[in-house]
């Protein structure tokens, strides 16, 4: 697996790099400091595309989320774990919404090398106090007209072959692994996805992911 790490602490950048390597988790393509740099270095040249981008949130200059948002444009295949000290819930929403894989917080730094593994394995991964925070708030991730209010469960919102659909989304299926899985065609599994997020007022599937995991955890 190769990654890249974006993080205005050198310390930090170069601690990553050397747990990772010696746990053969990753190979480091490259270092940046904030998000301008990630940015140009990520679009340098398609070698420069990796496997995750590690990225901070706050940084001088661009952030991380900005960073993100410009990434995701421009290569939507792009996997992006953000790894920072904020548990703030507007950051943590923010970063979802636009389509980030994961979010762990700093402290939690023996949790990097499995997140990693995990991203790469499709799933979407969230650290235990993110999780807390979500737990804490189950509007986050929601639109304000959702039908699906506070104290009520996806299951009771969602059908059979709904809730069978966000299982797998939650596990990071695509769209066409969940068809193969539910012998379903790729277009009916997207209509589908389209209906649950319209029924529960969300917005698209990593939050999905979110409020699954959330409930069944």
């Amino acid at each position: 697996m190769k990654i890249a790490i974006v993080d205005d602490d050198p310390i930090v950048c170069q601690s990553l790099a050397t747990i990772l390597a010696a746990t053969h988790t990753a190979e480091v393509l490259w270092i940046a400091n904030d998000g301008d740099a990630a940015v140009s270095r990520y679009f340098a040249s398609p070698a420069n595309h990796p496997d995750v981008l590690l990225i901070d949130i706050q940084m001088p200059g661009k952030s991380g989320i900005d960073a993100s948002k410009e990434i995701l444009k421009k290569d939507p295949a792009a996997r992006i774990l953000f790894l920072t000290t904020f548990a703030d819930q507007s950051y943590i929403a923010q970063a979802m919404a636009l389509g980030a894989k994961g979010y762990l917080i700093k402290q939690d730094v023996t949790a990097v090398g499995p997140a990693l593994q995990a991203v790469m394995a499709g799933q979407v991964v969230l650290g235990a106090e993110v999780l807390g925070k979500l737990t804490g708030d189950h509007a986050t991730a929601r639109g304000n007209d959702s039908a699906y209010e506070s104290g009520e469960s996806i299951e009771g919102l969602l059908n059979e072959r709904e809730r069978d659909i966000a299982t797998l989304v939650a596990q990071g299926l695509d769209n066409r692994d969940i068809a193969a899985q539910l012998c379903l065609s790729e277009g009916t599994v997207r209509n589908r996805i389209s209906a649950i997020l319209d029924k529960l007022g969300l917005t698209n599937r990593t939050q999905l992911a979110i409020e699954w995991i959330r409930e069944h955890r």
